[in-house]
């Protein structure tokens, strides 16, 4: 900007004239309005352009995510629907699993009974199963006896039942008879190939088992003689 405060006014009118001199301040003038008019034109233009860019880029990124987050609410629900399916596939493979096992357990019991030459001669206790009922203390006890002999003939005898544990932090031992009202006729048995003996029992308020022990006793007569076979099991509830 140097050279215009080289531009003496005073030089300059006299040497042009009032009028040219004049003249040439509106050129001046006028021409400084119209570059000033195009630069801000320009200026103006550039702006437009980049704010039309910048809207355009800003809404291919709102579609973009729009797009994206469409997808990811697809993906969860096909997320959704694959562990819906897993877990209706690993509970159908437990039900088939146990329902595989109980026909085994079965099998196994009637091939005992049926084929009594695959397993040792004699008296098997198969099992016993413990349950708890709605009243408290209050249990229901199935023992299933079995017989083996290659040759069968009748057995007799009773079923005794010991629970084993702790009552008021002190070992204690009860008998069937110290927790149920049931008779030895109740717990009798007499079979040829199989049996199941049931009975409920009550426990006391503080004891706690632990285990318990099952006897099946033979009673001696003219055709069977005594014997008394025992097994023990930890407390598990059915």
């Amino acid at each position: 900007m140097n050279w215009l405060a080289k531009i003496n006014l005073t030089v300059v009118t006299k040497r042009l004239g009032p009028f040219k001199s004049a003249l040439f301040l509106l050129t001046l003038i006028i021409l400084c309005l119209f570059i000033g008019y195009r630069l801000g034109n320009f200026y103006h233009n550039f702006q437009s352009t980049t704010l039309a860019q910048q809207k355009g880029r800003l809404d291919q990124l709102y579609e973009e995510q729009s797009r994206q987050v469409e997808r990811i609410h697809t993906l969860e629900v096909e997320l959704a629907v694959e562990q819906l399916a897993n877990q209706n596939a690993q509970a159908t493979l437990k039900k088939m699993s146990l329902e595989h096992y109980q026909v085994k357990k079965e099998l196994a019991f009637y091939e005992k009974v049926m084929a009594p030459e695959k397993e040792v001669d004699g008296l098997v206790i198969d099992g016993i199963k413990i349950s708890e009922s709605k009243s408290p203390n209050y249990y229901h006890f199935q023992v299933v006896l079995v017989q083996q002999q290659r040759k069968r003939g009748y057995v007799k005898g009773y079923v005794d039942l010991e629970i084993i544990g702790s009552l008021d932090n002190q070992p204690s031992q009860l008998t069937l008879s110290d927790i149920s009202t049931i008779s030895k006729t109740d717990v009798s048995f007499s079979f040829k190939y199989f049996q199941v003996i049931e009975g409920t029992f009550t426990l006391p308020k503080n004891f706690i088992p632990e285990k318990m022990q099952v006897s099946a006793v033979l009673t001696k007569t003219k055709w069977q003689k005594y014997q008394k076979l025992n097994k023990s099991l930890p407390w598990i509830l059915e």
